[in-house]
């Protein structure tokens, strides 16, 4: 059955048949025609204050919830607008359809008022992209672009529509079938590469294995739990896969990486077997890859072939889904008499005492941001779902904020994007409204996206943000102190406590609360619980020349690694 509509109703009821129930975005002039029939739709819009505000959002309902997130924004600057949040989803691998709308078709080319060449500019960091000119292809390429998102490694599409194909009209049937035969990502891993993995893992003295976002992905957590009660292994995790494996675990090491653990860090170092599922080995966790788990073999497992082998060599290739392949990992080792590994777990039990993740810096009265975070994270509790911007508070927050459950850490990894933690808190809010969701960000980070608290008070949105606020680019301060002689060009970002965090939080609709005492701390995070009718902001005066230990230096060996400014763990010391 067909039904007679404009192209913006058959975009609008595409996306309510595909269960779209929210969307974050700003209406413009080219993409205008869509919002009339989305005034009637189930679909709940939020108008957000700035459209990179809007990508984060769609991203941040997309973790909460396993969903495709969607975002809208007119032509020019408003889909440019867009490109830092594709960019983010794209390295993080966030399932996101961007609907954007593009001058009349027959203005395509000449430098029409706000044209921008969005497809072109995206192509590098969208997984695909579509530019539709006529109404009747309108629904087809909604339909792909969230198959596509939401399939094999997951990532943003973009759909631009030109605005002659809104106001046309077209013939619109549903279902719609799609035919991709370019399109078809190895989802089962084959068996008997699964089966080797297991007799490898058996035959192995020193094995890890290593999770990463694409646990997250596939929902795999619970797999990751069978594989370990099956073979009681060493497990790190990467930045994207805190709360995968629950940290309360004696065989979670943690985070390694230019700033994990020690002890994470010495497991990959020492390990004569990796089993690699869903991570990407990128710079920040290997340091010179020709110094890297030199003497492990590689079984690496990633629904992306494109990742296997691209910066680690692998003895054994995987290709299929995380989660599958676990399952069926399991099921082998259960089948086998495996090693206790004593002596491996004894040796990173070690590294793990003698080298606790460092908190202790600096020694004063003044708020450690360490102990701050800690203090959320045990007051606010593990079912809250945490997000974060990036700098030296996300660091923090990946060691110190209780990572027990999975699926409730959201941060920006591949593409460190500062901003990304107000508007991302917004969205896990929107898609969980029932968890509590706390924002940890930075003052840097806060005053690039901050306005989208105004959006949360006007669409009761009672999201909590903590400003770790250190007055200063806390991260390249570090390196600026370590590496740059202690010259602090432009990263001093308050002068007088400018801006005043707790008026600007009140001015945007906001319960605002300030602590810079240890006597304050527990007050104003228990204040903030309890506040649950509109955002709150809760700023935490801290040191601003607290660090982030341990540190790997860039450029080089994860051998290299500091525990301290001045402290190195040394490997042979402390050798099987």
């Amino acid at each position: 059955m067909s039904t007679a509509m404009t192209g913006a109703q058959a975009l609008v009821r595409t996306l309510e048949e595909l269960g779209v129930e929210h969307a974050f975005g700003i209406p413009g002039g080219t993409i205008l025609p869509f919002f009339d029939p989305l005034f009637d739709s189930s679909i709940r819009h939020i108008l957000v204050r700035h459209e990179q505000g809007a990508a984060h959002a769609a991203e941040g309902y997309a973790m909460a919830t396993g969903r495709v997130g969607v975002c809208v924004a007119t032509s020019g600057p408003g889909s440019t607008n867009l490109v830092t949040g594709l960019a983010d989803a794209y390295m993080d691998s966030v399932p996101v359809v961007a609907i954007t709308g593009q001058v009349t078709s027959t203005f395509i080319g000449t430098d029409a008022f706000q044209e921008a060449d969005i497809r072109g500019i995206t192509f590098p960091i969208t997984k695909h992209s579509f530019l539709v000119k006529r109404p009747e292809d309108i629904a087809a390429a909604v339909v792909k672009a969230f198959h596509i998102a939401s399939t094999g490694r997951p990532g943003p599409v973009l759909v631009d529509v030109a605005k002659d194909a809104l106001q046309g009209t077209t013939e619109w049937t549903w279902p719609i079938q799609i035919d991709l035969p370019g399109y078809k990502p190895t989802i089962s891993p084959h068996f008997r590469q699964v089966r080797e993995a297991a007799t490898m893992i058996a035959a192995a003295k020193k094995p890890v294995l290593f999770i990463g976002g694409g646990i997250v992905k596939s929902r795999a957590a619970q797999a990751v739990a069978d594989v370990i009660d099956k073979a009681p292994m060493p497990v790190v995790t990467t930045l994207m896969a805190r709360g995968c494996f629950p940290d309360s675990h004696p065989l979670n090491f943690g985070m390694p990486g230019m700033h994990g653990t020690v002890a994470a860090v010495g497991a990959l170092q020492k390990a004569d077997l990796i089993v690699a599922v869903g991570v990407r080995f990128d710079d920040r966790v290997t340091g010179v890859l020709s110094s890297f788990a030199q003497n492990a073999k590689v079984i690496h497992c990633d629904v992306d072939p494109a990742e296997i082998g691209k910066n680690k060599a692998v003895d054994l290739p995987i290709v299929g889904d995380a989660r599958l392949m676990l399952t069926d990992l399991a099921h082998h080792l259960s089948e086998m008499d495996l090693p206790a590994w004593n002596e491996w777990v004894g040796y990173l039990q070690g590294l793990e005492k003698k080298y606790p993740t460092w908190a202790g810096d600096p020694d004063d009265d003044i708020l450690q941001p360490q102990e701050v975070i800690r203090r959320i994270g045990e007051i606010a509790g593990p079912d809250t779902i945490f997000v974060t911007g990036v700098g030296q508070h996300q660091m923090w927050s990946a060691h110190f904020l209780p990572h027990e459950k999975p699926y409730q850490w959201l941060t920006s990894g591949g593409a460190g994007t500062m901003g990304y933690c107000v508007p991302a808190t917004m969205g896990a809010k929107v898609g969980a409204p029932d968890k509590v969701v706390w924002g940890i960000d930075g003052d840097g980070c806060f005053q690039m996206t901050n306005q989208e608290l105004t959006t949360c008070a006007l669409n009761n949105i009672p999201i909590k943000i903590a400003v770790i606020n250190n007055q200063v680019l806390g991260m390249v301060r570090q390196w600026q102190t370590l590496f740059y002689n202690e010259r602090y060009s432009n990263t001093e970002l308050f002068t007088d406590r400018l801006p005043d965090f707790v008026k600007l939080a009140e001015a945007m609709g906001c319960a605002a609360l300030r602590a810079s005492t240890w006597e304050e701390v527990d007050g104003v995070i228990n204040k903030a619980m309890e506040i649950n009718d509109r955002p709150v902001v809760v700023e935490f005066i801290v040191h601003k020349d607290a660090m982030v230990w341990p540190m790997v230096p860039a450029g080089t060996s994860n051998d290299d690694i500091k525990y301290a400014r001045d402290m190195a763990p040394t490997w042979e010391d402390d050798e099987l």
